[in-house]
């Protein structure tokens, strides 16, 4: 096991596509129109691949609530984000890693549309630091984090519950529902290191605190596995996620702390849809109002929108402020 210094770096890595872009959007569907199987809902939905500035919030978030990470890594395939509105010490801190680096000996395997075949190989960033917090571009930190909320020493902090999944196994309707499309890919994680669906730990959305040295052994035990679940174009459902193939190694090995507070909030697509929007507000008040929520998921920003016009201004004042120049 690395051995870890308590002031030892830790870096943040976001996954970033713009999936509006004309080169990538008929890049998409060229390779959608040539796939010989069909495609899960949860792959072909647009709202995978729209970019609607939530990276922006995202690093505000860090740079306010975190200002302790060493390095932010964003994660791309040809087109960068626009910094500009981003501090100048912030943007400093930021390097881009092309899937090239991170899909070097797979090069085969690109291009991919697939955030699971991405995550597989994360690890693999030159210069990443040995503890790193993987962050969606739609996770934002809402209030103060120290070092302490994500690792103690060296364990990594997890935060989700014990579930039982085994009633989805042979569910064909569940299989074909985008809504339980992650559960399947936790499923499939925790199987891999002998845990069933009937007790495994399901991840929270929220950020991800990983060791790279957990994902270099696991590649090392499962090389097949890892180079499989890369190599899927597109999201299916035979995958696993990658964070909760992490998670289970590290509880596994006694190398992990189970965090209980509920101390994250995840608003899903469609919340708030046909029901009583204030419920969607006050959720959003525990985070504009107090400190005891520290991340926020917001799956579809530009359908809560609909709900609450006023919801960049309230996620702005969530993640500390935006920089003016």
């Amino acid at each position: 096991m690395t051995q870890i210094n308590s002031q030892d770096p830790i870096d943040a890595v976001i996954t970033w596509v713009d999936g509006g872009a004309e080169s990538h959007r008929q890049k998409r569907a060229g390779y959608m129109a040539k796939s010989q199987k069909a495609l899960h809902e949860n792959t072909i939905n647009p709202h995978r691949w729209q970019c609607n500035d939530e990276i922006s919030y995202c690093l505000h978030s860090i740079e306010n609530h975190a200002p302790w990470i060493r390095k932010i890594w964003i994660v791309v395939d040809e087109i960068a984000p626009d910094l500009s509105s981003l501090s100048p010490s912030l943007r400093k801190k930021i390097t881009f890693s092309y899937h090239p680096e991170i899909f070097s000996g797979f090069e085969d395997f690109l291009p991919t549309f697939n955030s699971l075949a991405i995550e597989t190989l994360l690890w693999r960033i030159n210069g990443l630091a040995e503890r790193f917090i993987y962050f969606n571009d739609d996770v934002f930190i809402t209030a103060p984090l120290e070092p302490r909320d994500m690792f103690e020493g060296h364990m990594p902090v997890l935060r989700g519950a014990w579930v039982d999944y085994s009633t989805l196994e042979h569910d064909k309707n569940s299989q074909s529902d985008p809504a339980f499309f992650n559960h399947y890919m936790q499923i499939n994680a925790a199987r891999i290191l002998g845990f069933d669906a009937s007790n495994l730990f399901a991840a929270a959305h929220v950020a991800h605190p990983f060791l790279l040295s957990e994902m270099a052994n696991l590649y090392a035990d499962h090389p097949q596995v890892f180079r499989t679940n890369s190599a899927h174009k597109f999201r299916d459902l035979s995958q696993f996620l990658p964070q909760s193939l992490h998670n289970h190694a590290c509880i596994v090995g006694a190398r992990a702390i189970i965090h209980t507070d509920i101390d994250h909030l995840h608003i899903y697509s469609g919340q708030g849809n046909g029901g009583p929007v204030h419920e969607v507000s006050e959720l959003l008040r525990r985070v504009t109002d107090t400190n005891e929520i520290k991340m926020l998921c917001i799956n579809d920003l530009p359908q809560l929108e609909t709900l609450l016009p006023d919801i960049r201004s309230r996620l702005a004042q969530a993640v500390g402020g935006l920089w003016v120049a």
